[in-house]
Parts: structure tokens; C-alpha cells; sequence
């Protein structure tokens, strides 16, 4: 295990280079993961997202040798229906599926069906440790909540998850608007993951877009702040910090304990993240990347 990352960063960014703007080809997505899951900062990073469309069109097949074992996040974009199509697939080339993440329901539907209908079509995949209900910051959500954390409290490992940001401004949450998710988040003891946006560590504005991004140590000190019992206020002040040295005060005393309630985010890029994490201090960067 590295020395090198600390605990609190253990696992905190999903290989998502064949996705957008990345956009990698599956064989140099591969090979650039093995490169990671090598590297003295493997702990910093978790499996390689691959979507249902590519695994049930066979362009994974051949790829993998059995031996190595590869983790892979399966991602939904067939909808919850594909699902059962692409998993069967996955075995006989060796790969273990570690999560399942899929939308539920479109801005302004109801989640409640979605998350239904989630639950019945992962109830026969036990050895999958987390499944992710993508979740629209819109109508019904503190209902699709609690539904989560009931199926959670039964024993089923779903969590949610959450877009940061896209081609739109509305993707893009309100610091208020995420810190009132964190805290709902943290009343039902319910795991998130965050996914889109967060290109950087620190809040800034995209030039080219116009789009202001949270940043990823926000969300680190915002989530340790809100399991520390921190209110919605306070949640939000820490999201909108563009200075890092406040951020860095409530993150350097808590590097060695487990993160609490945020599984991570997804990157198309895994260097940038781990550059940024060393500049700041928070990642012993002492090799060659």
C-alpha cells in the first residue's frame, strides 16, 4: 500500500477516461490504468469506469487477460433496462464489477420509480459492493433519499449520486444547493458520489465556459464539515472558498482518518487531479508521475 496518499484520499477518483471530454479508446483507457493501478499513488485511485453500450457491444472482450483481474464501475447509459445485458458478459473475461451507477430519472420526474425499479434489477448481483442511484437535484428528491436510506438500512448497499456540472448552467449546483444535499446526505448516514465538474481542487471559473466549478478539496473539507455536525451554512461557506489555505486548515489535521459519506468523483484524467492534490500539499508526490 503507498505511504504516499493519505486516508483520507484512499480511492477518491474513478478512472473515467472514455468518457467526455477525456474521451479516451478502450485499449489506451486500459493500458493507462494498469499504468495507475501500478504507480506509487494507486491507493488514490478507484476502478476504471466502463459504459454498459461498450461491454454489451463486446469491445471489452479480448482485452482483459482473466489473470489480472481487473475492477471495473459499470456505468448505465443504457438506463437501468441494459443492465442485466451487460453484466453476464463481464465474468468470462476475468472482470469483477465493483459498483453499478446509473440515473434514475430525468430533471423533474419522479426518482421513486426509478430507484424501484433499480432495486429489483440489482437484487440478484451480490457480489457488486455498491450501487449508485444517480439522482437529479430536482422534484423528489428528499423522498428518493429516504428511499435510499431505507433499502440501505435493509441491508442493500445503494447509495447516491450526484452531477456537479455539464453542458448546461443549471448541472451546475448552487453552493447552497450541494450543501443541503451533503447535510441530507449526512442526517440518513447515505453515501454519495459526485460526478461531472470537478476538474480542479479548488472552486474557480472555466474561462472558456463561462461555468464557475466547485473544486474537489471544497467538496473533502465541506463533507468533513457536515459529518462533524456543521449546519447547511457553514457547509456552503466552505464551497465557495476560492482560496485553498482556509480549505487546507480543515483537511491537514484529518489526513489520516477514513473519509466519511463521499465515495468520490469520477475523472477523465487522473494525473491532473493527483498534480493538483501534490501542489497543495495533501499528496507526498515524490516520483515521477
Amino acid at each position: 500500500m503507498s505511504t504516499q496518499v493519505p486516508a483520507l484520499l484512499d480511492g477518491l477518483v474513478d478512472d473515467a477516461a472514455v468518457f467526455p471530454p477525456g474521451s479516451a479508446a478502450l485499449p489506451d483507457a486500459l493500458t493507462a490504468h494498469r499504468r495507475h493501478r501500478a504507480a506509487w499513488y494507486a491507493d488514490l485511485v478507484g476502478p476504471l469506469l466502463v459504459p454498459a453500450s461498450t461491454v454489451v457491444a463486446g469491445k471489452l472482450s479480448g482485452l482483459v487477460d482473466p489473470a489480472e483481474r481487473l475492477v471495473v464501475g459499470l456505468i448505465g447509459d443504457t438506463g437501468i433496462a441494459g443492465l442485466p445485458a451487460a453484466l453476464p458478459l463481464l465474468a468470462p473475461d476475468g472482470v469483477a464489477v465493483r459498483q453499478i451507477e446509473v440515473a434514475v430519472a430525468k430533471r423533474g420526474e419522479d426518482p421513486l420509480p426509478g430507484i424501484t425499479h433499480l432495486l429489483r434489477t440489482t437484487a440478484t448481483t451480490p457480489d457488486v459492493e455498491a450501487v449508485y442511484a444517480e439522482l437529479p437535484l430536482t422534484f423528489g428528491l428528499i423522498g428518493a433519499l429516504d428511499a435510499l436510506a431505507a433499502a440501505r438500512a435493509d441491508g442493500v448497499p445503494i447509495a447516491a449520486k450526484f452531477r456537479t456540472g455539464g453542458l448546461a448552467a443549471e448541472l451546475f449546483p448552487t453552493p447552497a444547493e450541494l450543501a443541503a444535499v451533503i447535510c441530507a446526505c449526512r442526517d440518513r448516514d447515505l453515501p454519495f458520489k459526485l460526478t461531472a465538474g470537478l476538474h480542479e481542487a479548488v472552486r474557480h471559473l472555466d474561462p472558456e465556459t463561462g461555468f464557475t466549478h466547485h473544486g474537489y478539496a471544497n467538496v473533502l473539507a465541506a463533507t468533513l464539515a457536515a459529518a462533524g455536525g456543521a449546519g447547511v451554512r457553514a457547509v456552503a461557506e466552505l464551497l465557495t472558498v476560492v482560496d485553498p489555505r482556509p480549505l487546507l486548515e480543515h483537511l491537514n489535521g484529518r489526513l489520516d482518518a477514513p473519509r466519511p459519506l463521499w465515495v468520490g468523483f469520477g475523472s477523465c484524467s487522473i494525473l491532473e487531479p493527483l498534480t493538483d492534490l501534490i501542489r497543495l500539499g495533501l499528496v507526498n508526490g515524490g516520483y515521477d508521475t
